[in-house]
Formats: C-alpha cells, sequence, structure tokens
C-alpha cells in the first residue's frame, strides 16, 4: 500500500468528522443560542471527541465562523438547484423572492443572527466573522442577480436587489419571536410588485 493510499481514508475520516462538528455547531446555535454553545457541547453532539475538535477548530470563533460558511456555500448550491425547477416569464421574479425569503428564516439564518449579536460585544468573533459576512453577502448579492436574470449595470437595478436582500433579512428578524407569516405574506406581495417595476427593462 501506498502512502498516498494510506492517507486518503485518513482524509475521508478528517473531512467527515469536520463536516459532523460543522452540522453540529449550527444545530447547537439554533437550539441553545451563543451562549449555550460551547465547543464542549458540539463535540459531544457531533459525537466527536473533545481533542479531535480542537484538533480542527482550536477556538469556539473559529468553530462557528466555519460551520456558518459551510451551511451557507450548502444553502447557495440548494437554491441553485431549487431555481432550475422555476419558471421562466413574468412569475420568475415572485418565485425568486420566495426563495430568499425561505432562506431568511430557517436555521441558518437563526444561527448567523446569534453570530451578529454574539459579535458586537465580542472583538474575537467579531474580527472573523466579519470577513466572512462581506464575503457571503457579495455572493447572496451575485446568486440574487443570476436567479433574477437582470442586468446590474443597468441604473437602480444593483440597488433593488439590495434593497430586496434587505428586506428579507428584516422580515426574518420580525419573524423571530412571533409567527409573522400573515404580515410578511402581504409586504413581500406588495415588494414583488415594486421590484417587478423597478427591474423592467
Amino acid at each position: 500500500m501506498t502512502d498516498a493510499t494510506a492517507r486518503t481514508p485518513q482524509q475521508e475520516r478528517s473531512r467527515a468528522t469536520q463536516a459532523r462538528l460543522l452540522e453540529a455547531t449550527v444545530e447547537c446555535l439554533v437550539e441553545r443560542g451563543w451562549s449555550g454553545t460551547t465547543t464542549t457541547v458540539v463535540a459531544a453532539h457531533a459525537g466527536v471527541s473533545r481533542g479531535a475538535q480542537l484538533h480542527h477548530y482550536p477556538t469556539k470563533a473559529a468553530l462557528v465562523t466555519a460551520a456558518v460558511a459551510h451551511i451557507a456555500e450548502r444553502r447557495a448550491t440548494e437554491l441553485r438547484r431549487e431555481a432550475e425547477a422555476l419558471p421562466e416569464g413574468p412569475e420568475r421574479l415572485d418565485h425568486v423572492v420566495d426563495l430568499l425569503a425561505a432562506a431568511f428564516t430557517g436555521p441558518l439564518f437563526v444561527a448567523a443572527l446569534e453570530l451578529w449579536v454574539a459579535a458586537r460585544t465580542d472583538a474575537e468573533l467579531r474580527a472573523a466573522l466579519l470577513p466572512l459576512e462581506h464575503r457571503l453577502g457579495r455572493e447572496m448579492h451575485r446568486l440574487t442577480v443570476e436567479l433574477l436574470g437582470v442586468d446590474q449595470r443597468r441604473p437602480g437595478v444593483r440597488e433593488s436587489v439590495q434593497t430586496t436582500l434587505d428586506l428579507m433579512r428584516g422580515l426574518g428578524v420580525a419573524n423571530l419571536l412571533t409567527d409573522d407569516s400573515t404580515r410578511r405574506t402581504a409586504l413581500l406581495q406588495h415588494w414583488k410588485q415594486q421590484l417587478a417595476a423597478l427591474l423592467k427593462p
């Protein structure tokens, strides 16, 4: 057996361990919040030894930011897959807005909010989180432009897309403590009409 062959199962086990840790971190953030998500709790939840967890992610900030990046990338892939089934034509915009609204009410969004609030007073977490959030924000904007099929070089298009994302984020926050679905549905319907007019060639 060559060294390369021997390393492959170890690399696969390492990737599997990392994936379990990242998934468990997001689950703990959603269920327990920032203060209840300790590295010890995450390791136990993932069924991973404390030593293995520390080997991959030596600090809590490193663990949670890696988890959010991992799940965000997975969600972007899922959004693209879901978008393949969307109809072309005038109804597409409505479906894209609905897809985005769902993305801002799911577990990843709840986990991200926990981190944003904690980062306000945690310098280490803020330093780790800011570059990630800038990157994810740019990618979400680019994905939205792609799904809507618009040219953001046109005046007002970039601003309209960003306003859509900011609206989705705000509605997601409003939905955290109470079921805000009725008001959200009405607001989304109104914004779909406005957005269609703003993006009209």
